[in-house]
């Protein structure tokens, strides 16, 4: 029986899983958590995708109780600066761009009404996209509004730390100086801290982060690198004061050796560079990111080096990698959270009642596999389909080879505009739909349903949806106006 699960490391990853497995499996198990305060956390992580909202409230947490101790605000999607060529933009939103018809997606109704003299960008059909440019927020009836949040994510660690401790789970503060194999079946036996304490366990969960201290160091279960098409392996991170009210999207704004972002919290903002070293080294990185700063910094910088990539295998014997221990997706769709939230569900889904069965391990290791691999492809997308060629970064990923399986999704939309969407992948349609659009994939034809309507009618239906999207922004509030009264924080002491 899997009575003693040990979780090794803290951090978001950690925090996330001690919490969750306590909330949901209560009594049936034991969850131990060991940490070091010595050891610090990558903890940039502050960006996220509207998939946390559902894992917040299937743990019962109270969404303005947690927005105000992370100092969270609302987000809306990405806006994306520089990415076509310079000098271009677009939105990525969350949600849905118009109404679709079960046999074709709205984009072809759009693309008819262009061809037939409309001059109305796909943008304009978006709620979320709308209100997010206006910087307007505010929860609507039905879920109508679709969301995530922009937050602190160490104090987001810290909040579910509070609640773990509640749902008795155990923290024991210590290095891991060795991970004890038992020497017959080659499980984990055993966490040996500093000092010579031993913590056992039956089912261990891995949240070293990079240093996958027991699922490679212990383990070796090896490393998929994608740098091949995901050339960024660096990031420079650290926070200014906020000068402006906090918008309810992160912008990502690309530079001629990979991009940077900017997150606005409720008092603050997240800023950070990422680039390729090869055409650009960390002091170059440096002064690029400083140059483009709003406010002065509140925090040093912090550098970060990565490999883009995923453990071959990550359920391996007793041991579960979670978060940067089992793969990293560099953050330019905010996926980090989400993949570490995805993994803990899916055990969770898949908690052994006695022996661990080969079948849950192989089945968890190709889904996990597979949602890395999808949004792989849609990062990659970012990359490959561009106008710019002025700089050598550029001009590799221009010219680089990509997996088939994103071959085949470019091709496809561009040849008649479809999607399809495969085995729970995380982006929907319309996010294919905008990214493509706003990285210049031009449709050549679409669905003939959309030849259907007469132009009265086209006309009826475009306008019918402009004008429902238009009227609910306008009634929407500002976003910090909503933002202070449903969760204002203080604003943090200065350092």
């Amino acid at each position: 029986m899997i009575k003693r699960i040990v979780v090794a490391g803290g951090g978001t990853a950690g925090w996330m899983a001690a919490a969750a497995l306590a909330r949901t499996m209560g009594q049936t198990v034991d969850v131990t958590l060991v940490e070091s305060e010595a050891i610090g956390t990558v903890g940039v992580g502050e960006s996220t995708i509207p998939p946390l909202v559902v894992y917040n409230r299937l743990l019962g947490i109270n969404e303005a109780e947690f927005m105000r101790a992370t100092q969270a605000t609302f987000k809306l999607g990405i806006l994306f600066d520089n990415w076509k060529q310079p000098g271009d933009r677009y939105f990525h939103s969350f949600g849905y761009t118009g109404k679709d018809h079960w046999a074709a997606g709205f984009q072809h109704y759009w693309l008819e009404g262009r061809a037939r003299g409309h001059t109305q960008s796909y943008d304009d059909y978006c709620l979320e996209l709308v209100a997010a440019l206006q910087s307007k927020f505010a929860q609507l009836p039905d879920n109508k509004v679709n969301y995530a949040y922009q937050l602190d994510s160490g104090l987001y660690a810290r909040f579910l730390r509070q609640m773990a401790d509640a749902d008795g789970v155990t923290r024991i503060e210590g290095k891991i100086a060795r991970v004890e194999l038992n020497g017959e079946s080659g499980d984990i036996a055993a966490l040996e801290l500093d000092g010579g304490r031993r913590v056992e366990g039956d089912l261990f969960l891995d949240c070293t982060g990079f240093r996958a201290l027991l699922i490679e160091g212990a383990l070796h279960a090896g490393y998929d690198d994608w740098t091949h098409w995901l050339p960024c392996d660096s990031a420079i991170a650290l926070q200014t004061p906020n000068v402006r009210p906090p918008v309810p999207y992160t912008r990502a704004m690309a530079h001629d050796a990979g991009w940077q972002w900017r997150i606005p919290l409720q008092h603050r903002t997240g800023n950070g560079i990422v680039y390729c070293s090869r055409y650009l080294d960390h002091d170059a990185a440096l002064e690029r990111l400083l140059g483009n700063l709003e406010g002065e910094p509140l925090t040093p910088p912090n550098k970060i080096r990565f490999q883009t990539g995923a453990r071959r295998k990550q359920w391996h014997r007793n041991c579960v990698a979670i978060g940067l221990s089992g793969g990293f997706m560099e953050p330019l769709e905010s996926t980090s959270i989400h993949l570490i939230q995805r993994a803990i569900l899916r055990l969770i889904r898949m908690m052994p009642q006695g022996a661990i069965s080969p079948r849950d391990v192989a089945e968890f290791n190709d889904q996990q596999f597979q949602d890395m691999e999808q949004i792989r492809d849609f990062l990659i997308l970012h990359y490959k389909v561009t106008d710019r060629r002025d700089s050598p970064f550029w001009r590799q990923c221009a010219a680089m080879d990509v997996p088939d399986t994103l071959r085949q999704k470019i091709e496809l939309f561009r040849d008649t505009a479809r999607v399809f969407r495969r085995n729970e992948e995380l982006f929907a349609e319309n996010s294919w739909v905008q990214v493509m659009l706003g990285q210049g994939i031009e449709p050549q034809a679409w669905h003939p349903i959309a030849g259907k309507l007469n132009d009265d009618e086209l006309d009826r239906l475009l306008g019918m949806i402009r004008q429902d999207v238009t009227r609910t922004v306008a009634g929407l509030p500002a976003h910090a106006d909503y933002v202070a009264r449903y969760c204002g924080a203080a604003e943090p002491a200065a350092a």
